[in-house]
């Protein structure tokens, strides 16, 4: 197995992490300690990841050599009914995620093009270019208004309190959506994660 492959599942497993904790940290401040009380407000790995999706579903894109390495972590538990009244408490709590990761995107990008300009080496370009895209890529996939992903409690934040059907109906065939959009929708997004890359960085991809 080569070494960009471990260093891509590091830098995956702790983007993910920090995209978890970030849910359980907005919950937090927003009224809610579920995460807390369950031991989840901590970036040590081990209390986040999820067998199917940090590790097999990433060896698998690997191996199937399809361009990108992508996974995610067990969820970090919140309840919508503990948050301080108000329809766009759920709606913070899910945007928390792809913010943060957008944010370490920004973070590296900059160290990144630092690094280019004061001559950096060829290695230190490649992990911190693969940290940029690996958190661009999280940030966009987890924006989609698709149930369980981030987007889709965005978008529910829209929505008339009676619509409640309509949202229960699109969280039971969540997992049919999601695996739709990445076999037949993906392409039409990978464009817009390589032009936000490409802008932050300077770098074609």
């Amino acid at each position: 197995m080569q070494v960009d492959f471990i260093f891509q599942i590091v830098i995956l497993i702790m983007s993910v992490v920090i995209h978890e904790v970030s849910h359980g940290y907005a919950a937090s401040y927003l009224g809610d300690q579920t995460a807390k009380y369950q031991g989840r407000l901590t970036l040590n790995p081990l209390k986040h990841l999820d067998f199917v999706g940090s590790f097999l579903v990433p060896l698998l894109l690997y191996i199937s050599q399809v361009g990108i390495i992508f996974g995610w972590a067990k969820p970090v538990p919140y309840n919508p009914y503990n948050l301080k009244p108000g329809r766009w408490s759920e709606a913070i709590v899910a945007s928390a995620g792809p913010v943060s990761n957008m944010s370490l995107a920004l973070l590296f990008g900059l160290l990144l093009r630092v690094g280019i300009a004061s001559g950096a080496s060829s290695a230190f370009i490649e992990i911190v270019s693969i940290i940029v895209f690996i958190n661009i890529l999280l940030a966009i996939f987890n924006l989609m208004p698709i149930p369980p992903l981030d987007g889709s409690k965005l978008l529910f934040a829209f929505f008339p309190d009676k619509s409640y059907q309509i949202r229960g109906f699109f969280e039971r065939y969540g997992f049919f959506l999601v695996i739709f959009f990445i076999l037949f929708l993906w392409q039409f997004i990978s464009p817009v994660i390589v032009l936000l890359f490409r802008l932050i960085t300077g770098i074609a991809f």
